[in-house]
């Protein structure tokens, strides 16, 4: 089990140097660099000294270094805790990321504790009784949720909010918390304010996740050692909750790998949409003025989280199915 485990970490870690590099590359495939945009709004408000910022902001950065000196420049700084500075904001990465990839985690988790609440005992309902009026009703809602896009639900849930209930959907906070520091009364509207983003960043994963479980579900109901168990006497319930039901979560815990990434990449039209304190909206900003810094930095995190992730998948899957375990 401790080899299992320590080849993961392995690969994880590989994995992680392998993303640093093609996030930094494909960072610098667009014309020009921040010292670009820059140099264009400075000389359409008419800055006469604008070339002469640009240069010092090449100089200054190292952008007028080759690649490959800025890419092991910025993964030296990180590789001792340091991101480098915004070239946007002027700020340290660390300063502008801050607490909104703490409040990123928050949603991110929030919506898969809710998918995965919903999902699995629809899941295993609409196996159990299929064909029934409520596996139909489930089912049509399952598709529905696929179809519905995550950013048309935040618009129609903040349109019922301010037409039916005169209520502020958006955001994380009351107006009163935004700008104030970290209290038990802080946390408690946070969580006021949470259920709105998870159902809507939640709701895509859930109906996926739903059609997996019923589907791996009914495959494992037809075999004959559950036909065997019932035989012998086991209520429906015991004999489709010890075994069948643990045998299709593999597929179902194999899933979070993904969704946390998902969620974070997914989340950057919502959050605009609701006005949300997440890296979403701050990755946009950053690609949009080629903050090498700071975008590379956002994408970075994103394929740790998902390295995370994989390794929860792997450790949930082999607490799961001993066959993992041993190695078969």
């Amino acid at each position: 089990m401790l080899n299992y485990i320590g080849r993961r970490l392995a690969l994880g870690l590989f994995t992680v140097w392998a993303v640093s590099v093609l996030s930094f590359l494909i960072i610098q495939l667009p014309p020009g660099d921040f010292a670009t945009t820059r140099l264009a709004e400075l000389a359409a408000s008419g800055n006469t000294s604008a070339i002469y910022e640009a240069e010092r902001l090449r100089a200054e950065y190292g952008l007028d270094q080759p690649v490959f000196v800025q890419y092991f420049t910025w993964i030296g700084q990180v590789l001792q805790g340091d991101f480098g500075m915004s070239l946007d904001w002027n700020r340290p990465v660390a300063d502008v990321i801050g607490d909104r990839l703490v409040l990123t985690m928050v949603v991110s988790v929030a919506a898969i504790i809710f998918t995965w609440a919903v999902a699995l005992p629809i899941g295993i309902y609409s196996a159990v009784r299929r064909y029934s009026f409520g596996d139909y009703a489930l089912t049509f809602f399952g598709f529905l949720g696929l179809a519905i896009p995550n950013f048309l639900l935040a618009l129609i849930l903040m349109y019922f909010g301010f037409a039916v209930f005169d209520a502020n959907v958006g955001g994380l906070f009351s107006a009163e918390y935004e700008t104030a520091g970290w209290s038990f009364a802080k946390v408690w509207d946070l969580f006021k304010h949470l259920w709105i983003p998870a159902i809507v960043l939640g709701l895509a994963g859930t109906a996926q996740l739903v059609r997996i479980m019923r589907a791996n579900l009914l495959d494992e109901l037809k075999k004959p050692y559950v036909i065997t168990a019932t035989a012998k006497g086991l209520t429906e319930r015991k004999a489709i909750s010890k075994y069948p039901v643990r045998v299709a979560l593999n597929p179902f815990a194999s899933s979070i790998g993904f969704l946390f990434p998902q969620i974070v990449s997914g989340a950057i039209v919502v959050s605009i949409v609701l006005s949300l304190p997440t890296v979403g909206p701050l990755l946009l900003r950053a690609l949009q003025a080629q903050d090498m810094f700071l975008a590379g930095a956002i994408v970075l995190l994103i394929g740790v989280m998902t390295v995370i992730g994989t390794l929860i998948s792997d450790l949930v899957l082999m607490w799961l199915d001993p066959r993992i375990r041993h190695g078969r």
